[in-house]
């Protein structure tokens, strides 16, 4: 079977539909935060994605996304970062009680939340992770790829410097060692393109950049964007290399 053949077979694998378990977790963080994921389990001998949404949403936004991921053959946790709010009706518990605890919600202090779903992860498996961010989430899984040597490889929808410094991405993902696939809207690639190119290792990235206008985050993937298949297709292409 040629390469061509065996990608269109995949994609269809993974833009179906299909019916996996899926079982809300909680696990702790820093400052007595419990975080809450949505854990989408496939077999105890299959690597895990650890996703990540975007400002003012939840672990809603990979409702559709993570059974399709299950499809390629991997764990899944869809994690509740603190700095959100809700979407499809999926409210972020774990922002509800920061709010209620009056900690801060600012996007970096989610980072505890992001080292709490990777601690959970390491302890059900050895095998290395695979980070999944989106917008604001998408810088901070680049920056967790930089420091720990377990990351496989990183997904990032619609990177930036969403920070209070201009390089505060930049530079600290330069030494960024495994494989990593930027995908964005067609107006963000420009912006995007010049982020990931502080990192040395420019052999390990892959950046999509859609032929129509495309979308902002891991939204890009859902069903209601017209071009979904496409966004489909590279991530298909991506994961197929890591195996």
């Amino acid at each position: 079977m040629n390469k061509s053949a065996w990608l269109v077979i995949l994609l269809t694998l993974i833009i179906n539909e299909v019916a996996v378990s899926q079982q809300k977790i909680s696990f702790p963080a820093m400052y007595g935060l419990e975080v809450t994921a949505d854990l989408y389990f496939l077999s105890s001998d299959k690597p895990y994605v650890i996703l990540l949404h975007q400002a003012r949403y939840s672990r809603g936004e990979y409702l559709e996304i993570a059974p399709r991921i299950v499809n390629l053959g991997y764990n899944c946790i869809a994690v509740d970062l603190r700095s959100g709010s809700e979407v499809n009706g999926v409210i972020n518990e774990t922002a509800k009680r920061a709010k209620e605890k009056g900690l801060s919600q600012n996007y970096t202090d989610a980072v505890p939340d992001i080292e709490a779903a990777v601690a959970y992860v390491k302890r059900q498996t050895n095998l290395p992770f695979v980070l999944w961010g989106s917008s604001y989430s998408a810088s901070l899984a680049l920056i967790q790829a930089a420091m720990d040597l377990r990351t496989k490889a990183v997904v990032a929808f619609s990177p930036g410097e969403y920070f209070d410094t201009s390089d505060f991405v930049s530079s600290k993902i330069k030494d960024i060692s495994v494989p990593v696939i930027v995908l964005s809207s067609k107006a963000e690639c420009a912006s995007v393109k010049e982020l990931i190119g502080s990192i040395k290792r420019q052999n390990l990235v892959t950046q999509f950049c859609p032929t129509d206008k495309g979308k902002h985050g891991s939204s890009a993937l859902w069903k209601s964007n017209p071009f979904s298949s496409d966004y489909w297709l590279a991530i298909a292409m991506f994961f197929s290399k890591l195996k």
